[in-house]
This record gives C-alpha cells, sequence and structure tokens, in this order.
C-alpha cells in the first residue's frame, strides 16, 4: 500500500503558507510506515520542535488502474474519509529553502492519521463535502471540496498518470487553512459532515 499526497490545493491554505500557486498537482509520497496505528498516540518527534497538523480528505483506492480518463476516476474508489498529514513544518522550511526533497518532514512513522472510511454512496456529492478538525473540541480547521484547486476525481487521473494505483492505495487531497502547531496533550478529533472518523491523543 502507498500514500499519495497532494500538496498546495486549497488557495487559502497556500495564501498562509505564503507558496506559490501551482499550475499543476503538487505530488509527494509517504511509505505504509507513515500510517499511525489505530488506538495509538501519535507522539512528537524529536527532530521537529513545530509539529503541524493538516486535516484532508482522504479517499481508499478500489482496482488497480494507470492513465484513468477524469470522466471514469469516480470508479476507482467507494471509500472515503479524513486523515492528518502531519508536517514538521520547521524542518520542511529548512528543506525547501535548499530545494530538497520534503520526506523528512513529512513522511516519517505516525505521520500519516487514516480514519474510518465510509461508503461515498453515503453523500450526495464528493464536490460539496464539508469537513473538520478540532483540537481540544474546538475547531482549528474547516473546509469544503468545492473549493479545491483540483476535485477528487481530477487528483486520481493525475497521479495514474506517474503512478499504477492499486487496491488500497490511499489519496490525500489537500488540507484547507487553518493548520498550526501541536503539543502534548491535545486531542485531535476528525469530522466528515459531522461524523467523528478518528480521534488521537497528541503525546
Amino acid at each position: 500500500m502507498k500514500i499519495i499526497c497532494i500538496g498546495r490545493n486549497y488557495t487559502n491554505h497556500i495564501e498562509e503558507l505564503k507558496n506559490e500557486r501551482p499550475t499543476e498537482p503538487v505530488v509527494f509520497m509517504k511509505p505504509d510506515s507513515a500510517v499511525l496505528l489505530k488506538q495509538h498516540p501519535f507522539v512528537i518527534p524529536e527532530f521537529s520542535e513545530e509539529i503541524h497538523h493538516e486535516i484532508e480528505i482522504i479517499v481508499k483506492i478500489n482496482k488497480v488502474g494507470k492513465y484513468i480518463e477524469p470522466k471514469f476516476a469516480h470508479k476507482y474508489y467507494d471509500e472515503i474519509s479524513v486523515g492528518i498529514d502531519f508536517t514538521a513544518r520547521d524542518l520542511q522550511d529548512k528543506l525547501k529553502a535548499k530545494g530538497l526533497p520534503w520526506e523528512k518532514a513529512k513522511a516519517f512513522d505516525g505521520s500519516a492519521v487514516i480514519g474510518d472510511f465510509l461508503p461515498k454512496t453515503d453523500f450526495v456529492s464528493m464536490e460539496n463535502l464539508t469537513f473538520e478538525l478540532t483540537n481540544n473540541s474546538k475547531t482549528v480547521q474547516k473546509g469544503n471540496t468545492g473549493f479545491m484547486l483540483w476535485k477528487i476525481d481530477e487528483l486520481v487521473s493525475f497521479v495514474s498518470q506517474y503512478f499504477t494505483l492499486k487496491i488500497g492505495d490511499i489519496i490525500f487531497t489537500g488540507t484547507p487553512e487553518g493548520v498550526a502547531s501541536v503539543k502534548p496533550n491535545d486531542v485531535l478529533e476528525g469530522f466528515l459532515e459531522d461524523k467523528k472518523l478518528f480521534r488521537i491523543q497528541v503525546k
């Protein structure tokens, strides 16, 4: 199983980090060792003093695909959820300044939270999904897929031009504005249309 992540897919998030607006999706990867195991806390790694939460809509691929046309992309996933792309922002900034890859800041152990999946048939449209992250019961990020620069089906199609998608692969589709640092004893909860799909304790 591989985790394919999309960066800079919401305008307001691009602006809050003062990044350049991309002309095509920004893609990076996480290994399967990045998945935070169920019922496990997220432990802040020693190499960073600024771990940011980034909540995202995620989709699970349900069949093998390559060079998928956008009009057929919806057939390649039937479950969706929310997840967190934990990011060592201080380390990422250093790597970006040197023009180096982001993996050390994005793909470390436990950096991918994967919520409980729901059938996409539970929802009217993939292009109008509201999702939310709370920290200690306070809303810290809230987004809607209607504000994506590239919609979910477009992303499935785009990444399939470069990587063969296999059953069980996960695509993280980008985070809205509101990213911020986490600290020990924080409790993070992720919601998709008011359904709570994960709860994570930070240590």
